[in-house]
């Protein structure tokens, strides 16, 4: 297998992005001459870090789905490490072990940010010097149009940064890293797909892959 573009090492246990929304990376890494080539055989463990059993689970098999359409042969950390024992190192390690994989792709939520944004109400009023609710026309009809409640415009925008993490396991050395922030998460395959294009960008903007 020539070398691949392993973009899709971004994920989160968390709904994914709505048209118009957007991953940006505000930090990227990468090992002194540290290159991503998998041969053929070759596997990639998939590891979300997530209290909740069932959004790691999923999380995990939607990035080993994308992987996999770009030619990467993943393993889910779930179907390999017990529940019991996936938070203990010294356990969890004879099991990463034994599946032979060379890289191990690590994402964690690392927390959310709400900015509100938009203006607050307001009442316009215009002085008329008239029997304001005395007539219809040329009273109230005039007054009460000049003093509409007018409630305002608020926009809360959510934003949800990644963590993301690949290391060598062969020589168990961090070889790239990076952060970023996706805003208006809705749904998680959309999300995954939008941050993975994100990460491929910047991979690539770092020479750390060729695709």
């Amino acid at each position: 297998m020539s070398r691949l573009l392993v973009a899709a090492l971004v994920v989160a246990s968390i709904p994914a992005v709505p048209a118009g929304a957007s991953t940006k990376f505000r930090t990227a890494w990468r090992a002194p001459e540290a290159t991503m080539t998998l041969g053929a055989g070759d596997k990639v463990l998939a590891l979300v870090m997530t209290a909740h059993e069932e959004s790691r689970n999923g999380a995990e098999a939607l990035l080993v789905q994308e992987l996999g359409k770009r030619g990467v042969e993943a393993i889910p950390a779930y179907s390999v490490i017990p529940k019991g024992v996936v938070e203990d190192q010294d356990k969890a390690r004879p099991y990463i072990e034994k599946t032979g994989a060379v890289y191990a792709i690590v994402m964690r939520v690392a927390g959310t940010d709400k900015e509100i944004r938009g203006t607050g109400p307001s009442v316009t009023s215009i002085p008329l010097y008239m029997p304001y609710y005395g007539a219809f026309y040329g009273g109230y009809y005039t007054f009460g149009w000049s003093n509409t409640y007018r409630p305002g415009v608020m926009e809360i925008e959510e934003k949800v940064r990644i963590e993301t993490l690949i290391y060598d396991l062969r020589t168990d050395e961090l070889i790239w890293a990076g952060t970023s922030d996706t805003a208006n998460p809705e749904t998680a395959q959309e999300f995954i797909k939008d941050v993975v294009k994100a990460a491929g960008k910047e991979m690539r903007k770092q020479g750390f892959v060729e695709k």
